[in-house]
């Protein structure tokens, strides 16, 4: 016959569950409350164990403490370890994967092999409110994590939460702002100045004051294309879990984006050539995003491609998907700048770009589109000899993730 478990082990249990809830409950922060929780229990359980008188000869010892305390941990997603006179004598599934399962039994320096850690752990005292400490590069150089320390009886609880992710949001998010008020800088500072000068004697000349003018006037319309992407990208972003529903004919819409442009008189305009098998399938999708994108891409390849130089855009089936390709004959992008083009203001040749009228964000606004149309991009490109982009989309009666 099983033993039972010990009443008052088990209403101590009950008592560090609550305790860790209600914590969390006032206001303390849910790693702390997990902590508290899980000190609690560990300190209760494994020392009421070593402190409980020893059954009957005629009971078993119950094991139910000891595996009940290895089931919670395990259930934390991040790493948490259990140290004991400055080795660890648990640690749970997460903890093990990143560490390595050979960390039971060894010292917690060795087991997390990081100067600030150790000088944590070494410390004698410490109290609950002293703030957690940052470790960089901990598992490789990239990674962040966050290791907060707790006491309960004679065992310290080790938690490392990983932090790469949002310290990585954040880096984007400063990035971001930088890039977009210098973006933003340039250009006033060039309106400001000119409107000085025109304020002086230079405005009484009429060419000088035309030749000013206009530059002002590209320069505000730089600004205004830059303030429109910016709302733009942030609308995409903000649509991105709305899968679009509406049958959209691509071929179609293709033709009409051509139109627009010989229609905007540009002199490249002509160069577009167009090349569409006649059973490409209607696609699902969102009608202005998906001219948008047209219309980035063909700008594009009309910028960057040689002069005299045809831009070939094609679309036909590959397998069960649309194909979208836009090839020109330019200069051609190295490797090495490949994986970053669709990162907003990223540029090869920032002096090219702006004054061609790039803002820097035309790529990245073409990838949120094709993301939210659970299609793919493809960027090939040869130096010298000029580069494709390629979007693949499922038609309109499937809906399929492509990864």
């Amino acid at each position: 016959m099983p033993a039972r478990p010990d009443p008052r082990l088990v209403w101590a249990l009950v008592l560090a569950l609550v305790t860790a809830v209600v914590a969390g409950v006032v206001g303390d922060s849910l790693q702390s409350a997990l902590i508290a929780g899980v000190g609690a229990v560990g300190a209760v359980l494994l020392g009421g164990l070593e402190r409980a008188e020893p059954p009957a000869a005629a009971e078993p010892v119950s094991n139910d403490s000891p595996e009940l305390i290895d089931q919670l941990l395990d259930s934390v997603v991040q790493p948490v370890l259990l140290i004991r006179g400055g080795q660890v004598v648990f640690a749970n599934r997460a903890a093990l994967a990143e560490l390595g399962r050979h960390i039971v039994g060894d010292d917690v320096r060795v087991a997390i092999r990081h100067p600030a850690a150790a000088a944590r752990l070494a410390s004698a005292d410490f109290g609950p409110e002293e703030r957690p400490i940052e470790l960089v590069g901990l598992g490789s150089i990239d990674r962040r994590w966050e290791m907060r320390v707790g006491k309960a009886g004679p065992f310290r609880i080790v938690q490392l939460i990983d932090r790469t992710g949002a310290y990585a949001a954040e880096r984007m998010r400063i990035d971001f702002v930088a890039n977009a008020s210098h973006e933003l800088r340039t250009p006033l500072a060039s309106i400001l100045g000119f409107i000085e000068t025109l304020a002086d004697e230079a405005g009484e000349d009429p060419d000088v004051r035309a030749r000013f003018l206009k530059v002002m006037f590209d320069e505000a319309r730089r600004m205004q294309r830059l303030v429109e992407d910016l709302i733009s990208l942030s609308r995409i972003e903000a649509e991105k879990h709305q899968l679009p529903d509406a049958s959209i004919d691509l071929a179609q819409l293709i033709a009409e984006v051509r139109a627009e442009i010989f229609d905007m008189g540009d002199d490249r305009g002509h160069a577009v050539t167009l090349n569409v098998d006649p059973d490409v399938p209607f696609i699902c999708g969102d009608r202005a995003r998906l001219s948008q994108m047209l219309h980035n891409l063909i700008g594009n390849a009309l910028k960057y491609g040689r002069s005299g130089t045809p831009v070939a855009v094609a679309l036909r089936r590959d397998g069960g998907m649309v194909r979208l390709t836009v090839t020109d004959e330019g200069d051609g992008i190295a490797p090495e700048h490949i994986p970053r083009l669709t990162e907003r203001f990223y540029r090869i040749d920032a002096g090219r770009s702006r004054t061609l009228g790039g803002t820097g964000l035309g790529l990245a606004i073409v990838k949120h589109i094709v993301e939210r149309h659970r299609g793919r991009l493809d960027i090939v490109s040869k130096a010298g000899i000029g580069t494709t982009v390629a979007v693949l989309l499922p038609p309109a009666d499937e809906t399929v993730t492509i990864s």
